[in-house]
C-alpha cells in the first residue's frame, strides 16, 4: 500500500515538472499522496516508539490544506516548493523502485559501515548481506539508512530557485558528500551504542519488549535523528549562503504559511516586517 502511495506522489510530481495549465493540480495530488503515506506509516513508527513521524503526519494535514489553497492560486513560492519536492522524488525514486539500484546502495553502505566498525576495533559480524550482528544484537540496513532521502530532499531544495552552474556545483558538493559520510558515521555509532548497551534508560517509554531495545531507541530515534535535523538545518544555511535566492525563497515561504495559519484560525495576519 505504502509503495503505491509513493509511486502516485512520484508520478504526479513528475507531471508537475512538465509545463502545462493543470500542473498545480498534479502537485496537489503529489502532496496528498505524501500525507497519506505518512499516515500509512504511523503504525510502524509507533511500534518502534518513534513519535516524530506520527507528529509530522498530524502536522501535515493543515500543511496540505494550506498548500492546496496556495497552489490553486499558483503562488510562486509554493510552486517552487513543489518543484523542490518533485526534484527530490526524481532523485530518490530510482533507488526506491529499481530493486537492483537500491540494493546496490545498501550494500555499499553496509561495506563501508563494516569497515568503520572494525577499524575502530568494534568487531562485528555480517550475518546477511544487509544485517550486522554484535553481541547477539542485530541491526538491518535498509534504504532509509543510506542517506539517500536526505540527499534527495536537500538537492531538491537547492533546485527550488534558479541558480548558475557554480551554485549548482557548490550545492552538490555541500549536500552529497556531507550527508553521505556523516550517515556512515551515524550508522556505525548506532550499532556501537546498541550493541554496547549505552542507553538502557526509561524502558517504559523506550522499550518495545525486545531485550536491550532501549539503547537502540535513544541512539537511533532520539540522538541520531536530532543530530540529523541539526545537520540538515546547517546544510540549508550553507545553501542559503551559496544561493541567496534560496534564503529569500525560504523567508517568503515561511511568511506565506504564517499568514495562512492566521487566516485558517479566523484571525487577521499581522503586517509583514519591512525588509532591508
Amino acid at each position: 500500500m505504502t509503495e503505491y502511495l509513493i509511486l502516485i506522489s512520484c508520478l504526479f510530481f513528475l507531471i508537475f515538472l512538465i509545463p502545462n495549465r493543470y500542473r498545480q493540480y498534479a502537485a496537489i495530488v503529489g502532496w496528498t499522496g505524501m500525507v497519506l503515506y505518512l499516515f500509512a506509516e504511523v503504525p510502524y513508527y509507533l511500534s518502534i516508539n518513534n513519535f516524530l513521524y506520527p507528529l509530522l503526519a498530524i502536522l501535515s494535514v493543515p500543511f496540505l490544506f494550506i498548500t492546496g489553497q496556495l497552489l490553486l492560486k499558483s503562488e510562486i513560492r509554493v510552486m517552487q516548493l513543489s518543484t523542490a519536492a518533485a526534484v527530490a522524488f526524481l532523485i530518490y525514486s530510482p533507488f526506491e523502485f529499481i530493486p537492483a539500484l537500491g540494493d546496490w546502495l545498501i550494500s555499499v553502505v553496509v561495506e563501508q559501515v563494516f569497515y568503520v566498525l572494525n577499524s575502530l576495533h568494534y568487531n562485528t559480524l555480517l550475518v546477511a548481506w544487509d544485517m550486522f550482528q554484535r553481541y547477539g544484537f542485530r541491526i538491518q540496513i535498509i534504504l532509509a539508512c543510506t542517506g539517500i532521502q536526505g540527499i534527495a530532499i536537500m538537492l531538491g531544495v537547492a533546485c527550488a530557485v534558479p541558480s548558475d552552474w557554480r551554485q549548482k556545483l557548490y550545492s552538490f558538493l555541500l549536500v552529497v558528500p556531507t550527508i553521505y559520510l556523516l550517515n556512515i558515521v551515524r550508522n556505525a555509532a548506532v550499532i556501537i551504542a546498541y550493541s554496547e548497551q549505552w542507553f538502557p534508560y526509561l524502558p517504559e517509554i523506550a522499550g518495545n519488549g525486545e531485550i536491550g531495545y532501549e539503547s537502540f531507541f535513544w541512539a537511533h530515534n532520539v540522538i541520531a535523528e536530532g543530530l540529523a535535523l541539526v545537520l540538515l538545518i546547517g546544510i540549508a544555511y550553507g545553501l542559503f549562503r551559496i544561493n541567496p535566492g534560496l534564503a529569500e525563497f525560504a523567508r517568503d515561504l515561511i511568511d506565506q504559511y504564517y499568514r495562512a495559519v492566521y487566516r485558517l484560525a479566523g484571525r487577521t495576519p499581522p503586517a509583514s516586517p519591512p525588509r532591508g
